[in-house]
């Protein structure tokens, strides 16, 4: 007898079990499966991103090219601005109720007090846009600069500090801070 030939064993053979009836898998349940399995993996990624976009727009301007075309005349104002010297004190206290109170001292090159100027800040949330506050500081005394704003929630914020002279910014200041 060849070794892959079966020899016929009549009687001594043990009688052969029946096998246990498993569901087979059909081509039906595979397609039905993988459509199943993407189908929820796509939703996911679907609420995940709508969740994150609404959540956090992922830019800090409204117009990213329009900040790209003027970025030639934010250098030129950026060498300006050092070349003039100044400085600028600032301080701001927030109280329990939520009201900030933001003071600025402006300062020449020679510590001399700028006086009228338009000074403006900016307290931005880096993390929620909506909670913004632009406030215009009035000049209480030679150089010195306060303003107040309600509704400001404690924690990080970015003051932008723009001071101007007629229709020209002559100096910016950007900064983050905590407030508590």
């Amino acid at each position: 007898m060849r070794p892959f030939e079966r020899g016929h064993a009549h009687g001594t053979a043990a009688p052969v079990a029946a096998a246990a009836t498993v569901g087979t898998i059909s081509g039906r349940t595979v397609l039905l499966s993988l459509l199943a399995f993407f189908g929820v993996v796509i939703g996911a990624n679907v609420v995940m991103a709508t969740l994150a976009i609404s959540t956090m727009p992922g830019t800090e301007v409204d117009s990213p090219y329009l900040v790209g075309i003027k970025y030639n005349s934010e250098i030129i104002a950026a060498r300006e601005q050092a070349g003039r010297g100044w400085r600028m004190i600032s301080h701001v206290d927030r109280d329990a109720e939520g009201r900030a109170i933001v003071g600025v001292e402006v300062q020449d090159r020679d510590g001399a007090r700028l006086t009228g100027l338009a000074v403006t800040v900016r307290l931005a949330r880096p993390t929620d846009k909506h909670a913004d506050r632009i406030v215009a500081l009035t000049e209480r005394a030679a150089g010195s600069y306060i303003g107040e704003t309600a509704d400001v929630g404690a924690g990080l914020w970015d003051l932008e500090f723009d001071a101007d002279r007629g229709d020209r910014r002559l100096f910016r200041s950007k900064n983050r801070v905590t407030l508590r």
